[in-house]
This record gives structure tokens, sequence and C-alpha cells, in this order.
């Protein structure tokens, strides 16, 4: 049987009603995070693999001239502390899992040297009717981040991963029909430099406070671009995150000892890990994807990334919410746009909302996301 027509398990109703007698159910044991703690090495890689070259994040020396004296964690860095907020889903084994999106809450800046401690929980399972897999499940959880020396809650946050048949995605999705028959895009070195101007020009605010009575709603952020999207980039994005099934040799078969469904068969008969699907572009076809694709919480980071450049040393993120819509397959280039759209205050904090979306080159929506940030006011 070769790679484009073995058959993959589906999601049956015995598996569900398994899975649904786990909800609300505290999980005691999982896999290990990636990163424990927020190390001045461990938060430059997060930030480099989508990136950000903020100096508050990356330059010690930088950040001893703030008021926090040290480097901080981006907000984004907690997905590399828990594989389950990050798309390590249970139950319904060998069924396909697709990180969707996140809500976040941040309670508190990350400096550097913090041990993490995190509770989850399965908050709900729900079906769907979709064009990409027809029957899918939306398998929602809940994770809460701890300073685990000083029990100080840090942030909390909702993910999901959308459950689905690759058999049925790969013979009957019609999302990417379209996209498929027009190929993939090449660009004319004109046009690359068109989308580098976006990177000559980005802006990291920093030390110039950005005051709250300077901001109205209808305000737009600066245009903030990722790509062109390619392999690299991708795995760039793991080495900072660290992946979900990412191993080798003996820890890579012992993973599959444990999970046989974590190691499905290359075109040479060995097994491998499902996560392939961001640099193996066959495998990537096999599921229904256009091509070897981005991270789920990787797009989430960059939309974080735009409000963190923008809002500078003194602001505070806290809030954002990120829906993935589509896959950014390779040669994919992503703009990401916001707008404030509500200044408000409340319980004596000064507060503006953003609402973003991230389109590709062709105008097809990647994402949408909103945000609330805290500024200073004078």
């Amino acid at each position: 049987m070769n790679d484009m027509t073995r058959k993959f398990p589906k999601i049956t109703q015995e598996g569900l009603d398994d899975l649904r007698q786990r909800i609300g159910v505290k999980i005691e044991k999982t896999v290990e995070p990636w990163c424990y703690e927020a190390t001045r090495d461990n938060i430059r890689h997060y930030a480099h693999g989508i990136g950000d070259d903020n100096p508050l994040w990356c330059d010690p020396e930088y950040a001893k001239t703030t008021k926090y004296g040290d480097v901080l964690a981006l907000p984004s860095f907690l997905f590399s502390t828990s594989r389950i907020i990050s798309g390590y889903v249970g139950g319904l084994p060998g069924v396909h899992a697709m990180w969707s999106g996140a809500n976040w809450n941040w309670h508190d800046v990350i400096p550097r040297n913090t041990v993490f401690r995190t509770e989850a929980y399965l908050k709900d399972l729900i079906e769907h009717e979709t064009r990409f897999a027809g029957k899918a499940v939306q398998q929602i959880y809940h994770v809460d981040f701890y300073d685990a020396d000083s029990g100080k809650l840090l942030a909390d946050a909702d993910s999901w991963c959308f459950r689905t048949d690759r058999d049925a995605a790969r013979e009957n999705g019609t999302k990417y029909t379209e996209a498929k028959e027009r190929g993939r895009r090449v660009y004319t070195q004109e046009e690359l430099d068109k989308y580098n101007k976006y990177y000559e020009t980005e802006e990291i605010r920093g030390a110039e406070t950005r005051y709250w009575d300077d901001v109205n709603a209808g305000d737009d952020l600066p245009t903030m671009v990722k790509g062109p999207m390619t392999a690299t980039g991708f795995i760039a994005y793991a080495q900072g995150w660290g992946g979900l099934y990412i191993r080798a040799n003996k820890l890579a078969w012992q993973l599959q000892q444990k999970h046989p469904s974590a190691g499905i068969k290359n075109r040479f008969g060995i097994p491998d890990c499902p996560e392939r699907v961001h640099w193996e572009e066959e495998f990537a076809l096999e599921v229904g994807a256009p091509g070897a694709y981005d991270y789920g919480p990787e797009r989430t980071s960059w939309l974080t990334h735009q409000i963190t450049n923008w809002m500078g040393d003194d602001g505070f993120l806290r809030q954002a919410k990120c829906q993935v819509r589509r896959h950014n397959p390779e040669g994919d280039i992503i703009l990401i746009h916001g707008t404030v759209t509500r200044k408000f205050e409340e319980n004596g904090r000064y507060l503006l909302e953003i609402q973003q979306r991230a389109e590709q080159q062709d105008g097809e929506m990647s994402a949408i996301g909103s945000a609330i940030v805290e500024l200073p006011k004078r």
C-alpha cells in the first residue's frame, strides 16, 4: 500500500464517548514541556523562532536599562512550557489533530529565570461539519500557568485542536481545491523586494513610551509581514517551541512503542512523527493540506508579536485571541493588519482593544485575532 492509498484511523462514536468522560478532569500526567524555565537562551530561541528581535526579550544589556532590570519572556513564550496548550491532545489515537486557536489572558510579566508549573484539563468537545474534512471535532483544553516558586498565576488560556479524518480530508475536502488548481506561487525579485520593505521599516517601539492618551479608536497598527513561508522557517519555530512529537533515535523509538500512532511510516517504510506535515510535502498532502505548512501556535505568536512591537516596553498585553482559518503552505506570505477599535478604562486600568486580521498574498484570510493592551496614562 503506497502513501496515498493507505487508510488512517477514523473518528468513532465510541472514541468520542470515552473522551467525553475526561471533560473537567485534571490531567495528572503528560509529556514534559520543552521549557521548564524562562532562561536567557530559551527566551531568545523562542523569540528568534518567530522572527522577533525585540531587545526586551533578547538583549540583557538593553533590558537592564528598563524598569524590569532584566530580559522578560515574550508573552507567547508560554507555548513552550506546556505541550497541552500547544496541541498535544489525548484520545482518538491516530486521528489527525490540527491546532486551530487560543484565547490567552496574562496577569503579570514573565521575568527571566521564572520556573513554571502548569495545570490543565479537557474543557469541551464540539462537533462540526467542515469543508476541510467533513465531520470534525473541536477539542478544547484549559491551562493555567503558575510561577512555581511564588505560586502566582501568570496566565491562563484555552486552546483547541480540530480532530479530522485524514482520509476524508484527502479524498473529499474542498477547502483547498482552488489553491491546488492554482499551484504554488513563484515570485519575481521585484515582488519579494516589495514585501521585504515591511521588514526594512518594522518598528520596535521599545523605550519610547506609548501613552494611552495619544491613541484613538480607528488608529491602525503598522502592517507586519511574515514569510515567504519555508520549511526552514517552520523548523526555526520548532527549535524555540519544541514541537510535540519531534524525537531522535532511541527517544523516537520509545515514543512509538508507547504511542504506535505517533510513528506513521514514511515512503522508506520508516516510522516517523505525524508532525512532519510541517516539512514533508508528501505527508501534508495525505492529510488534506495544500502542502507543508506553518504551526498554529507560531501564527498566534506572530499576532502577539505585532502587538508587543507596537505597545513598547511600558505596555502590557493583557489578552489575546486567535482563530486559525487556513494553512499557510510553503511560498505563502502573510500580512498582519491591526486596528484600535475601542479605548476604555476598567478597574483603574487604561485599556485598548485591537482587532487583527492576517491575510496571505492573494487576500485569503489566514487568521483573525484581537488583543487587549494596557498602556500608561500621562
